[in-house]
């Protein structure tokens, strides 16, 4: 199984979602976990990480990680060339390194520029630029390539977001 999370907030409440799925082109998932944690960190630059892991913790307690292959994250894996890491790379050792963490970002950090690779999906001249940990980055970006969805996001990227934003 495959999950891709995302995380919305509220005030000072937050919904993390994330939707499993079996291949890389699948257009739907195969389930979807939510739960809302209540008293979230306040967004502190440079520590998005301190707001966004608890929550994403909080919502793989409802999954079986032994059956979880990769989880693929809203962001940085790693931030920049010197290897610092960002939300994914925390992920990534919170769960001792073993599962492999995709990140997922719209936006570039432009002091990463050898272990993040810039992949072009549809007819978008806007990448997505993605970073990995527990897996090579070319084929992360690879797998994130062959993604069901005809637009720069694919679908199931789209719709956790989407399940995310909705109100409970």
């Amino acid at each position: 199984m495959i999950l891709a999370t995302d995380i919305c907030y509220f005030d000072n409440t937050a919904k993390a979602v994330a939707v499993a799925f079996e291949r890389w082109a699948d257009e739907q998932p195969t389930q979807v976990f939510t739960c809302q944690l209540d008293k979230v960190e306040e967004y502190v630059p440079g520590e998005f990480y301190k707001r966004e892991l608890p929550c994403i913790l909080e919502v793989l307690k409802q999954t079986d990680l032994n059956q979880v292959e990769i989880i693929v994250v809203d962001g940085y894996v790693i931030l920049d060339n010197n290897g610092k890491i960002g939300l994914g790379g925390h992920l990534f050792h919170a769960l001792d390194g073993t599962i492999p963490v995709i990140g997922v970002a719209k936006t570039n950090f432009a002091s990463n520029t050898r272990q993040m690779v810039e992949v072009l999906r549809g007819g978008s001249q806007r990448p997505l630029f993605v970073t990995a940990m527990g897996i090579d980055v070319s084929e992360a970006a690879n797998h994130i390539r062959s993604m069901a969805g005809e637009f720069r996001l694919p679908t199931l990227l789209k719709e956790v977001d989407k399940i995310s934003k909705k109100i409970r």
